[in-house]
């Protein structure tokens, strides 16, 4: 079986030839199994003393073969990457459900199941594919007071914020994961905090991962919900060197096209996209379907403008059959270099030319 290390070069070799593909969503994908209170709770945590239901993260200790599932479905699909399911496991997270205590278990447990499965179908093809440890937004903003009435007002600071990102990261490099996703960014403060936590742990374990990072635009007004423009956000986490750089969630892939581009522009790195189906509609669901998706990626593939495409909320192992099949044959995104020697950013970007 591959090494992380033989794992991350063949990748770096195939980013050049081809574009690579993402799994879908998780939990919503994950839905439709109908799983009940005593799924979530399983034998572990039955008479814990919190609702449980909707933790999908606790799914890695009380319900294994439903993660597993999953990702097998994935994997059949043609994904290269598979997410460990782990979005909400920090401990700011896992406090709603009085669970703070498990975060490292269950980032551990996650990225083990992904591995797991990854490593079953490279013994079956001799195709490597590679874990990417997830770590979601957290339910808390550092950037931003939940108290109108209080605009200097924070739930959590900064080094708490960046050790929750430390414990999960610990978690996940321990179970196999092959890199880090910072994904559903919405706050670039909160980036910074993953960042911090993400290299503190690499001085304690001695291990440090590449680092893939995917902000989040939450509407077309085309700026994170702190305010950012996506090129703002490129200068404001260059520094870390990012594997790969991208967007997901909030957008479907019609209204995400513009703003991939303006990234596609900037970003010395390779250029990740997992929209949404479509926007949610009045029921809850999503209306874009894998044929029509498959549309969007493949013009997105043949305009030059992604490196890796996978799904996020709505997407199941049929979008990214889909998806797979729109991307074959076509050449990645170039990776540009641009001849500037200072990036800035608050809101807008500041860039000063050699």
């Amino acid at each position: 079986m591959s090494t992380n290390k033989e794992r991350l070069a063949h990748f770096d070799v195939e980013l050049k030839k081809r574009i690579l593909v993402l799994d879908g969503s998780t939990g919503a994908y994950m839905q439709g199994f109908n799983l009940q209170e005593d799924d979530f709770r399983g034998k572990r945590f039955a008479l814990h003393d919190k609702p449980l239901r909707g933790n999908g993260d606790v799914l890695c200790l009380t319900k294994p073969d439903a993660v597993t599932q999953v990702h097998d479905a994935y994997l059949t699909a043609g994904a290269d990457i598979v997410e460990t399911n782990t979005f909400g496991g920090t401990t700011i997270s896992q406090a709603e459900y009085g669970l703070e205590a498990y975060v490292r278990e269950i980032n551990e447990a996650g990225a083990r199941l992904a591995r797991e499965a990854c490593d079953r179908f490279e013994a079956q093809d001799g195709k490597p594919r590679l874990v990417a440890g997830a770590l979601g937004p957290t339910t808390k903003l550092l950037s931003m007071s939940p108290r109108v009435s209080d605009p200097g007002y924070r739930d959590v600071d900064f080094d708490q914020m960046a050790a929750a990102y430390k414990e999960q990261a610990l978690g996940l490099i321990a179970g196999g994961s092959d890199l880090l996703l910072i994904e559903t960014i919405t706050d670039t403060l909160n980036t910074k905090a993953a960042l911090w936590g993400i290299w503190e742990a690499a001085d304690e374990t001695g291990t440090l991962l590449p680092i893939w990072i995917s902000g989040t635009i939450t509407d077309k007004s085309g700026r994170t919900l702190s305010g950012q423009t996506v090129e703002a956000f490129w200068n404001s986490t260059k520094h870390a060197k990012p594997w790969a750089i991208g967007l997901n969630c909030a957008l479907g892939p019609d209204d995400m096209r513009t703003f991939l581009a303006d990234l596609a522009r900037v970003a010395e790195c390779p250029v990740a996209a997992y929209p949404n189906a479509g926007l949610p509609n009045a029921m809850g669901g999503y209306d874009e379907t894998p044929h029509s998706m498959e549309k969007h990626f493949a013009e997105w593939a043949k305009a030059g403008i992604v490196n890796i495409l996978g799904g996020c909320c709505g997407t199941t192992p049929d979008h990214i059959g889909h998806l797979k099949h729109a991307i074959e044959g076509v050449t990645p995104r170039a990776i540009p270099h641009h001849d500037v020697k200072l990036r800035l950013a608050g809101l807008e970007p500041f860039n000063a030319a050699a």
